[in-house]
């Protein structure tokens, strides 16, 4: 591949998964306001992330990556946000205990509006219309006026990126993760679950320990009272991605400063493609999805494209087999990056690897197979002599019914009650804190 790359050098690359546009001097006068606006997130915010990737590359943190499978518009509220912001918090305190590690917590909030489909179409009744691609292209709803890709949601996408944004900064700097009051992170509708009950008793036991320390430091602990929260998307759309793409003025280079990490998907990764040239252009860290279809030496080169100076906290591995597939898929994969001495961050996927149609046609998820795989993920890198760093999943804080299984032991005959999901099924409230003990017993 070239060394040469500017923001926009994809766009002589075949480019997968991208919308066609009915009206391209709309798209140019979008894009042109775009590229106006301020940025979501800043370089040292970036630079501060793919340090702490390198930590937990290193076998110093562990991260915790999770959120909705693909946000909608509808969800940019105080109280969605809030929700999702207090599950991942309660997730990581537990794998704080577990682990005895800084856990890195990113969201996959604040720009997850674009979805690759399996088709471009989708027939109902025999009406044939665009699939739906995410908010940020076109509309759930199955009428012609919704589902025509419109340049105008671009625009709409960004600004409710920005408006979640600006409420997880004020959060986070607020004193809303602090230590000292949990109860800020409560969710009403499952305090007499046993997970709950399980978490309070954790939550009892280091408030003991917090109470201890600042006595006999005489003072409260500042460190305690604020987190650090990053934001990732899939970097799909790429059009919006080059748009909000900055040169630094510290002459670093190219940050995409739509998120702090991007990633590559599954069905995105062709390394001649164009968003594999548009990714290894950028100074963020970023991440790769790594299915069944990708072989040993393919990942080799992918690798060294991206990260072609083999910079620690670069680059994460994000592999999602499923649990019938990573007994056979991962060895060879992981065996080959540590022989080549590559420097990566290996996170498990557990979600899309699981999918499954039921047969009244819900797409759902096995509680059983996903942490089954990420049993099997701790197990295997350890075989092979690598690492797990990393768990990503989708995940939501209200109390849906979308995977089957789970504390609650949920059957495809409670997938209707609670099913809200335009895309993927997520792990409600209970399964998400039930893999969080899982997360914290594998680090034990």
């Amino acid at each position: 591949m070239s060394t040469s790359w500017k923001p926009d050098s994809w766009q002589s690359r075949v480019a997968a998964q991208q919308p066609v546009y009915a009206n391209r001097t709309e798209v140019d006068e979008v894009l042109k306001n775009l590229a106006q606006l301020p940025p979501l997130v800043t370089a040292w915010e970036v630079d501060r992330l793919q340090k702490q990737l390198a930590a937990a590359q290193a076998g110093n943190a562990f991260v915790l990556q999770g959120g909705d499978c693909s946000e909608s518009f509808a969800d940019c509220n105080a109280n969605t946000i809030l929700r999702k912001l207090k599950v991942l918090i309660q997730m990581s305190l537990v794998l704080i205990c577990g682990s005895k590690q800084r856990i890195v917590r990113i969201g996959r909030i604040a720009g997850q509006y674009a979805k690759p489909r399996s088709t471009n179409t989708e027939t109902r009744d025999g009406l044939e219309l665009p699939s739906y691609r995410g908010d940020i292209i076109n509309r759930s709803g199955f009428t012609k006026d919704e589902r025509e890709p419109n340049p105008q949601l671009l625009l709409r996408a960004y600004e409710r990126s920005a408006l979640t944004m600006n409420y997880i900064r004020a959060l986070s700097e607020g004193g809303f993760a602090d230590l000292h009051h949990p109860e800020n992170w409560d969710l009403e509708f499952v305090r007499n679950t046993p997970g709950s009950r399980k978490y309070q008793q954790l939550l009892e036991s280091l408030s003991d320990s917090i109470r201890f320390m600042e006595v006999v430091s005489s003072g409260e602990l500042d460190q305690l009272t604020r987190v650090d929260f990053f934001t990732s998307h899939e970097g799909l759309h790429l059009l919006y991605e080059q748009a909000l793409t900055r040169a630094d003025h510290r002459q670093h280079g190219y940050y995409n400063l739509s998120t702090h990490l991007p990633w590559i998907g599954d069905r995105t990764r062709a390394i001649d493609g164009a968003h594999v040239e548009y990714f290894r252009g950028i100074r963020n860290p970023i991440g790769v999805k790594v299915g069944n279809t990708i072989a040993a030496d393919e990942l080799i080169d992918l690798i060294k494209v991206l990260n072609p100076e083999n910079t620690p906290g670069r680059l994460t591995l994000i592999h999602r087999f499923g649990v019938d597939k990573i007994a056979s898929k991962l060895p060879i994969l992981a065996t080959a990056v540590r022989q080549a001495n590559l420097n990566v961050l290996w996170s498990c996927d557990a979600m899309h690897g699981n999918t499954h149609a039921t047969r009244n046609g819900f797409k759902t998820r096995s509680f059983d197979d996903i942490t089954s795989e990420i049993i099997s993920a701790f197990r295997i890198h350890r075989e092979c002599g690598t690492r797990l760093g990393g768990i990503h999943l989708e995940l939501t804080g209200e109390d849906v019914t979308e995977c089957v299984g789970g504390p609650a032991n949920l059957t495809e005959s409670d997938l209707p009650r609670d099913y809200r999901s335009q895309v993927d099924p997520r792990l409600n409230y209970e399964q998400a804190m039930e893999i969080a003990f899982l997360l914290s017993e594998q680090h034990k």
